[in-house]
């Protein structure tokens, strides 16, 4: 056998030596080194929520039930009456533990032990505000928040009936059409709305955990068409304005006039101001209305007319409850037939502020308020006076609100107008969605 054959049948046999004894060393890994990797599994995730390691305690959510009560679900939950009392004691500057309300969600952070007895209570008020009550050791409260995240929103509309409808047809929170009713309380009468009004606006909406509406916070921008007119108004903040903020329009010029058109987010007038009055019930006679009536279901907001400050505030004879109003050294307004009443004498008040509700109190035969409004002390129809405007924007902040209303009206005039026949598809969308729920 000559030189080369024998090299080469000893490479084969050594390679076939060198496989044998790598698979042999693979197949032999320390069999520890195997079962560590096996067996290795992360640490768990703590789960904190309201600051809490939920693990450490036993955790129970639930609503408050009709018949419940703070001290009814710490007893429930095997706290003594002392201790119950003692926390509504020591918490009662930054919670009123009276003040729960059926619906409501609650957690209670129990013990893990045998007597399971509750040491946290944490209570929704709203989806971004909660209280949280700690007796683990010692009694403490504190109001918290949610972190909330805002997105800023851009919408269009047509009028189809009414603003609420609209909106709802358009899967909107209504409290927007509510604020752009506010925005243009004096310039547009919300009740004499036309089938083909059109809307743009850019608004802001909060959100917790990027998911649970929040709430509607600032409105940025609107242009309202109504009845081929349109007028736009912008948000402007300035420390010099009344209330921190206000609405202009194109020109400077301050949407919110002095007075409200009436004292409801909806004004709907059922009795006008009337000195010929006669009343059948009466026999005819004449029976003078100084007031002009305001139509809403029981409960509806009464809102402040103009800023001033409350001089009665009382329940007296045929007005029932009612709240007057000094607006200045002309103008006083007065409110009549309240369910109840929110202000008190000496506070003030700015335009829009809720001062109470609508009730039947008095010489009432339905739900209304009766608005009154006094000029140099005597009572006058607020619709035949010539009532003054709010003040223009202040010449030295137009540059100021310039740079705002400039980008926010191009970005108006960017969002293209919904067509009727875009928003009547939206309406039969909504009205099968309602159907099928």
């Amino acid at each position: 056998m000559n030189d080369n054959l024998l090299f080469v049948k000893y490479n084969h046999l050594y390679l076939l030596v060198f496989l044998s004894l790598f698979i042999y060393a693979c197949g032999n890994t320390s069999s520890d080194e195997t079962d560590a990797e096996e067996i290795y599994t992360a640490p768990p995730e703590v789960v904190k929520e309201y600051g809490y390691v939920l693990d450490d305690y036993i955790v129970e959510r639930d609503t408050v039930q009709s018949g419940d009560s703070f001290g009814k679900i710490l007893f429930d939950a095997n706290v003594d009456y002392a201790t119950i009392e003692e926390i509504s004691d020591s918490v009662k500057s930054v919670f009123d533990t009276r003040r729960i309300r059926k619906g409501k969600p609650y957690v209670l952070l129990k013990s893990k032990d045998s007597l399971e007895a509750a040491q946290v209570f944490i209570y929704e008020q709203n989806r971004e505000d909660y209280v949280v009550v700690d007796f683990e050791e010692n009694v403490k409260a504190a109001a918290k928040k949610h972190p909330t995240t805002t997105y800023e929103r851009e919408i269009s509309g047509v009028i189809n009936s009414n603003l609420s409808s609209t909106f709802d047809d358009l899967g909107v929170s209504v409290n927007v059409a509510y604020k752009m009713a506010d925005i243009y309380a004096w310039t547009i009468d919300f009740f004499k709305l036309q089938k083909g009004d059109r809307f743009k606006a850019i608004y802001e909406e909060r959100f917790v955990n990027d998911t649970i509406p929040a709430g509607i916070g600032k409105i940025k921008a609107v242009l309202f068409e109504h009845a081929g007119r349109e007028i736009y108004a912008f948000r402007f903040a300035n420390d010099s304005l009344a209330g921190g903020f206000d609405y202009f329009d194109e020109n400077g010029d301050n949407l919110r006039r002095a007075f409200l058109k009436g004292p409801l987010k909806f004004n709907r007038i059922s009795s006008r101001y009337n000195l010929k009055r006669r009343i059948k019930y009466y026999g005819y006679k004449l029976r003078p209305h100084k007031g002009t009536d305001f139509a809403g279901a029981i409960g509806t907001p009464i809102l402040a007319t103009a800023d001033g400050v409350v001089t009665k505030s009382e329940r007296r004879g045929g007005n029932g409850n009612y709240v007057k109003i000094r607006h200045n050294a002309t103008y006083d307004t007065q409110y009549l037939h309240m369910q109840r009443r929110a202000v008190k004498v000496g506070q003030s008040v700015r335009q829009g502020d809720v001062i109470g509700t609508i009730g039947m109190t008095g010489n009432s035969g339905g739900p209304h308020v009766c608005y009154r409004f006094w000029k140099n002390g005597k009572q006058v129809d607020p619709f035949k006076e010539d009532l003054p405007a709010s003040k223009p924007l202040d010449e030295r902040l137009r540059p100021i609100y310039d740079s705002i209303r400039k980008p926010l009206r191009l970005q108006l005039d960017n969002i293209p107008f919904m067509s009727e026949a875009e928003m009547e598809f939206a309406q039969q969308q909504a009205e099968e969605k309602q159907q099928q729920s």
